[in-house]
């Protein structure tokens, strides 16, 4: 059984985490999602404005999860919520607005556990009052939320990019974003019935905003060293990438978000990898990997790779 991916999710007071993961809990069809919710304050009313909705919560109070908890205490709540059953497919961490973002992602990196695993961390930025100081430079996506009332969309996203420059950014309202950029949708039997859950879901009476879905394959070798120079260097906007990748002596499954990176072995022949991003340049994608197939290897090549082996 494969681990559940753990989503950071962090900005300021008010930038709209809480909306996000409402939205998630909403639009998420079919994904099971879990929730650790952490309200700077004695009363959490975060938690309770997500409680009616999600599949499994625990709740952190009257501290900052950066801070209030370490990384023992954290693998204890998470690995709860990652035995829930039925299995979960996402738990998300939504901080308090206090949270400083990169001890945040720590946290979750550090806490072992063979239960879930990190999946990096989405940014809620305010495009009203935008703060950019509060965790853009280790953001792995950008929710630039409210921006119709942004006095500058281009301007903002520009002055995002010169603290990140490779990081996804999605300029929306009301935090709608489409799912299905963070997380696949289940293979499940349908259901006869709708659940009460289902029946609360937006029936798309708004676009989300768009992102890019880039498909690769090749029946050559791929170069585990030049591979692992292209996700490191990756082009602009690529937020995900998922699917089989055949080192010749070695075949994985890989699945990058963000600076999150994992390779499981498998025995399928061949690589078939999807990419998923916002802005990006496909053809310096696909150029990107191109180079990597068929270019021979040094003995030591595969040593990057084995790192991230789970």
């Amino acid at each position: 059984m494969t681990s559940v991916p753990v989503l950071a999710v962090a900005g300021h007071l008010g930038a709209g985490k809480t909306t996000l993961l409402n939205h998630l809990l909403r639009n998420g069809r079919g994904v099971r999602i879990g929730a650790l919710v952490n309200d700077f304050g004695a009363v959490n009313i975060d938690a309770m404005l997500v409680a009616g909705q999600v599949d499994a919560m625990a709740s952190l109070s009257n501290g900052c999860i950066c801070c209030a908890v370490d990384a023992e205490e954290a693998a204890e709540m998470l690995g709860k919520l990652a035995a829930v059953k039925p299995r979960l497919d996402l738990i998300v961490v939504e901080a308090s607005g206090v949270a400083e973002p990169s001890a945040l992602a720590r946290t979750i990196i550090t806490a072992d556990h063979p239960g879930f695993h990190y999946a990096g961390l989405v940014l809620v930025i305010d495009g009203l009052q935008p703060e950019l100081s509060h965790g853009v430079p280790v953001a792995d996506l950008v929710v630039l939320n409210k921006a119709s009332s942004c006095p500058d969309v281009d301007a903002l996203t520009a002055r995002i990019r010169e603290l990140n420059p490779r990081v996804p950014v999605l300029s929306t309202d009301f935090a709608r974003i489409d799912p299905e950029l963070l997380i696949d949708p289940p293979r499940r039997a349908p259901q006869a019935q709708l659940s009460f859950d289902e029946l609360l879901r937006d029936e798309h009476e708004h676009d989300h905003p768009e992102y890019e879905s880039v498909e690769f394959r090749t029946d050559d070798v791929v170069n585990p060293r030049l591979f692992m120079e292209f996700l490191r260097d990756r082009p602009e906007g690529l937020y995900r990438a998922k699917g089989f990748v055949d080192f010749g002596s070695q075949r994985f499954l890989v699945q990058l978000v963000g600076s999150s990176l994992r390779f499981e072995k498998r025995r399928q022949a061949g690589t078939e990898l999807v990419l998923i991003g916002t802005g990006m340049d496909t053809s310096a994608l696909l150029a990107g990997l191109q180079r990597c197939a068929g270019a021979p290897a040094d003995e030591n090549a595969m040593l990057g790779v084995l790192k991230y082996v789970v």
